[in-house]
């Protein structure tokens, strides 16, 4: 069985949202990361990093949202949340897979923080670029790839929800609205909310 390490409150949202899409049968382990148990020797097996979430599957581990929400895309493909290796999409798929983690999060620091990080030497450029290309890339929508629902939506999905609507350190733009409107309202989507929030 499918082990899912997750914590309420945390970046475990999207591994949630994934397994909840999935449909594939899966344990939820809850690691209350208030009392330390994500540092705990059993956990830092599964993610080295003492972080949450990470995932077990058999003699498979590992931490990392992004990476998790790859994993069960393509080791499970009856889950249809990627495009196939073959398909021309693949491409567009993995860059906005890690879009998120790549960028988004890193914006939202920079935008926290108030750092002045020159966008030369950024990797994520600046934060205002990383909400413009993406303001445009979700404007014809419905989806990141367009008409197809995809792991990546559920990365960029979590980090607009996150930085957009819940926290409020994005301004708000139509085109997230819209997008945060259209995540909201996919059952699996509730579901995860409902188990985040206990």
């Amino acid at each position: 069985m499918i082990k899912l390490y997750w914590s309420p409150r945390s970046r475990s949202f999207s591994a949630l949202w994934l397994m909840e899409e999935s449909g594939l049968r899966y344990e939820r382990v809850l690691t209350d990361i208030s009392t330390g148990a994500q540092k705990a020797p059993d956990y830092l097996k599964v993610n080295p990093m003492g972080k949450v979430p990470a995932l077990a599957d058999g003699d498979a581990a590992l931490g990392e949202a992004a990476a998790i929400c790859a994993y069960i895309a393509d080791r499970y493909p009856e889950t249809k949340l990627a495009p196939d290796v073959t398909d021309p999409r693949r491409a567009r798929y993995l860059q906005w897979l890690f879009f998120s983690p790549s960028c988004i999060e890193p914006a939202i620091i920079q935008i926290f923080t108030k750092i002045e990080v020159p966008s030369s030497t950024a990797a994520w450029g600046s934060a205002t670029q990383v909400f413009d290309v993406l303001e445009a890339a979700l404007e014809n929508g419905p989806w990141i790839l367009g008409e197809e629902f995809s792991a990546a939506d559920i990365t960029i999905g979590s980090g607009l929800n996150f930085a957009v609507r819940l926290f409020k350190m994005v301004p708000s733009r139509t085109a997230f609205d819209a997008y945060i409107a259209r995540c909201m309202a996919r059952p699996a989507f509730q579901r995860a909310e409902k188990i985040a929030a206990g």
